[in-house]
């Protein structure tokens, strides 16, 4: 069968501009093969590890009967998610969730830009790589070592305990007090990432045109006028960017650290979305219903993130699409 009519076949099956898509596609892949080549095993990464597994979703529509499989177990339509949102956890998870995410985006958003822009200020070079590299560290350093750090330091004979005692505070375990758990968890988090977290701000911060700091030197503007009619609105692009895809995870709160520090003592106050989800499927097995909240949980970032992106779009010249 000769091209020309395999051609009509592909015409008269696929709609024209399918089809036009279809030969740009294959002529690209045949001039750039080599390319296409190299980018292979990446595309071959995604495609197994992250879009294959998404037909495992399915089974939070389904009663999952592990020697039925994925596709031959039983439909029961939405009744995981009318249990979810029945149950008595979904409050308090669903509370505990956005609460820690409220936080973390008020508190540890903003955090890594101050720091950049102090750094920024600083002109001894010295001094501000020794900071740099103080505040990266953290960075590099697990979730299960860094909890470590925190339950040994919090505890009545801990690092903190041994400081404040001198100041007169009384000694208490803190995390097993539920009102600690959501500060610790938040300001740990800081400490850990507030360092790398500005590493993409102080590069805007070395894209904006150094004529303009001039220029106001020259009307005599001082540094505090030229961080707000300069630099801020140079780093804004960037802030609302970053700020636009964290809307992305508002309900994605770590559940290793979360796991690794809570107790059922502060489960009122610790427990989340995700580490309710980590309970239901990997302790009790109960892979449907662990699977739907799990999925409601994406579908609430994907609102979250589509509604930021929006409203960016509206006030501002920056947005992701």
């Amino acid at each position: 069968m000769n091209e020309s009519i395999m051609s009509k076949m592909g015409s008269s099956i696929l709609p024209r501009n399918k089809v036009n898509v279809l030969k740009r596609l294959t002529r690209d892949i045949i001039k750039n093969k080599a390319i296409y080549l190299i980018a292979l095993p990446g595309i071959m990464y995604y495609i197994i590890y992250y879009y294959w597994p998404m037909l495992g979703v399915t089974i939070a529509f389904k009663s999952f009967v592990a020697s039925k499989g994925v596709f031959g177990s039983p439909w029961i339509g939405l009744e995981h998610f009318v249990n979810f949102f029945k149950s008595y956890y979904f409050t308090r998870i669903l509370r505990n969730t956005l609460v820690i995410s409220f936080y973390s985006i008020v508190i540890g958003f903003p955090a890594p830009i101050i720091l950049a822009l102090l750094l920024n200020e600083v002109r001894n070079q010295v001094f501000k790589r020794v900071v740099q590299t103080v505040t990266y560290m953290p960075h590099f350093i697990s979730v299960v070592v860094v909890s470590g750090m925190i339950i040994a330091f919090t505890q009545k004979q801990g690092l903190f305990n041994d400081v404040l005692s001198v100041l007169g505070v009384p000694r208490e375990n803190w995390l097993l007090n539920a009102d600690w758990f959501r500060a610790i968890f938040v300001g740990s988090d800081i400490w850990q990432e507030i360092g790398w977290g500005s590493i993409i701000y102080l590069a805007a911060l070395t894209g904006i045109d150094s004529s303009l700091y001039e220029a106001a030197k020259i009307d005599g503007a001082g540094r505090w006028k030229q961080l707000i009619h300069i630099t801020l609105p140079g780093l804004l692009p960037t802030i609302i960017i970053l700020l636009i895809l964290r809307m992305g995870f508002v309900m994605n709160v770590g559940f290793e650290k979360v796991i690794l520090l809570y107790s059922p003592s502060t489960y009122e106050k610790a427990d989340v979305i995700s580490s309710f989800v980590y309970r239901k499927g990997i302790i009790e097995a109960n892979y449907s219903y662990a699977t739907a909240v799990g999925f409601f949980n994406s579908a609430v970032n994907f609102i979250f993130l589509l509604s930021a992106n929006k409203l960016s779009k509206k006030y501002s010249e920056s947005s992701l699409f």
